[in-house]
């Protein structure tokens, strides 16, 4: 089964991404993943990407692209794939079309996980985790037991992310509108788009997702 999860960042994707990955043995393809990898092992669009992002330049679609291929012609890619993160325009959702059918590929479903701004803007500027053994915690919804003590390692040293801003969530969450918005009527014009409440806890949202399948 091969699908693509949306939705802004914090909407929780990343964890309903590797729920699946645990259950099903589907691989997660995140493009920020994909093309450190790419680079780090010097593939030919790997280099290219690197001289790209060496030069302070952006990575265009066509060096996105070439790396998904790559990676899409992996063995393990076979069993089943998330795309996270990809594609986030038309373009690129017409260029991932083409791509699969090159490969005998089809997409099964295209989910999004449907976000209240202000609660996200909640949900991110309240989380922190321990420094030392990674934790997540949260102001209002995870407090560890025993205040300024980390649950798991007992580390009294926490961090919060320099993003994790309102600020900074509300322009992610314009952007997400702008650029990934026109993409759904692609995918709903061909029966494979659904939606799921990204608000709700975390195995309500899995139950969501496991009965569109």
């Amino acid at each position: 089964m091969n699908l693509i999860l949306l939705g802004p960042p914090g909407a929780g994707k990343g964890t309903q991404a590797g729920r699946l990955m645990k259950n099903l043995g589907m691989v997660q393809l995140s493009t920020g993943d994909m093309l450190r990898a790419a680079v780090a092992a010097g593939t030919p669009v790997g280099l290219a990407a690197k001289s790209v992002m060496e030069s302070g330049g952006l990575v265009s679609d066509e060096i996105v692209n070439g790396i998904l291929s790559e990676r899409l012609d992996q063995p393990d890619a076979r069993a089943g794939f998330i795309l996270d993160g990809y594609p986030r325009t038309t373009v690129q959702a017409h260029a991932l079309d083409a791509m699969l059918a090159q490969k005998d590929l089809a997409l099964d479903h295209v989910i999004e996980l449907v976000v209240d701004e202000d609660a996200l803007v909640e949900r991110i500027t309240g989380r922190f985790t321990c420094a030392n053994c990674g934790e997540g915690y949260h102001d209002h919804f995870k407090l560890p037991v025993t205040p300024g003590v980390c649950d798991a390692c007992g580390s009294t040293q926490f961090k919060r992310r320099a993003d994790d801003n309102e600020a900074t969530v509300r322009q992610r969450m314009a952007e997400y509108r702008a650029k990934t918005a026109p993409i759904l009527p692609h995918y709903a014009a061909r029966g494979i788009f659904s939606r799921v409440d990204g608000m709700a806890d975390m195995d309500a949202v899995a139950q969501s997702i496991d009965a569109i399948f």
